[in-house]
């Protein structure tokens, strides 16, 4: 006789299965966009046949899709979800008339992104056809000490956070890292120059909400040498405090 199965507990094999199937998902990135069933199972660590049963409910509920090769890719179902989250749509609804005109004035790139947990998530791009090349892409991560938003949002960070990716530097870079921390408070803008792809500067500023909290950062990006960085600081900085306002932010008066 079998004995009676308990409620409340996981089943044998594992983790809940919502937890497997999140897991098929985190397995599509920047450089993985594709799969096969026999990739999804290797990068998961879930059974070939678990990861065949869960793929399929994926499928019908739209989550994942088949290209024409029959491999799997993510499903615009998910892209429908995503759109409701409100510190994207409900933002960049806000944000986009002033990052249009600030994309207007500079012809380069604007980003415009929030931190999740220790990483920026950039949730919009405007980018002129003949701007310079960078990698960053809409729903793409960035780090927080090594971008001109990443600072930004890092600035206005809970102490923990910051100290949590200071700790995750070498002694050297954190105190680099820290001096550039108090620049952006300073200042209201973080500069700051990357070599590759190719060389560029980026200008970003803090976004607030109506308790004064960073909420998200905006930045222009443009090709290294082609200005003096400090030369957009205040064209960013107005765009930043413009969104600020539409969000309920009241910077106390001089």
């Amino acid at each position: 006789m079998n004995a009676p199965r308990r409620r409340g507990k996981r089943p044998a094999e594992g983790d809940p299965v919502v937890v497997r199937a999140l897991a098929l998902l985190a397995a599509f990135d920047a450089g993985h966009r594709t799969h096969s069933l026999a990739d999804l199972s290797r990068r998961t660590g879930i059974p070939l046949s678990t990861t065949f049963r869960l793929a399929g409910h994926l499928l019908t509920w739209g989550a994942l899709e088949k290209d024409d090769d029959d491999r799997y890719v993510v499903g615009l179902r998910l892209f429908e979800v995503a759109s409701l989250a409100p510190r994207s749509h409900g933002l960049r609804e806000v944000a986009l008339p002033y990052l249009e005109d600030l994309h207007e004035v500079s012809g380069q790139h604007v980003l415009f992104a929030v931190r999740e947990g220790d990483e920026a998530l950039l949730v919009e791009r405007l980018s002129s056809r003949g701007a310079v090349e960078i990698d960053y892409r809409v729903g793409g991560r960035m780090p927080l000490d090594d971008t001109g938003v990443g600072l930004v949002l890092l600035a206005g960070a809970p102490a923990t956070v910051q100290s949590r990716c200071l700790a995750a530097l070498g002694p050297a870079a954190a105190e680099r890292v820290r001096r550039r921390l108090q620049d952006v408070r300073r200042h209201q803008v973080a500069v700051f120059e990357r070599a590759s792809p190719a060389p560029v500067s980026s200008v970003a500023a803090p976004v607030r909400d109506s308790l004064g909290h960073t909420l998200a950062a905006v930045s222009v990006v443009v090709p290294a040498g082609s200005a003096p960085p400090r030369a957009y600081a205040q064209v960013v900085r107005s765009t930043a405090l413009a969104v600020s306002r539409g969000l309920g932010h009241r910077p106390p008066r001089a």
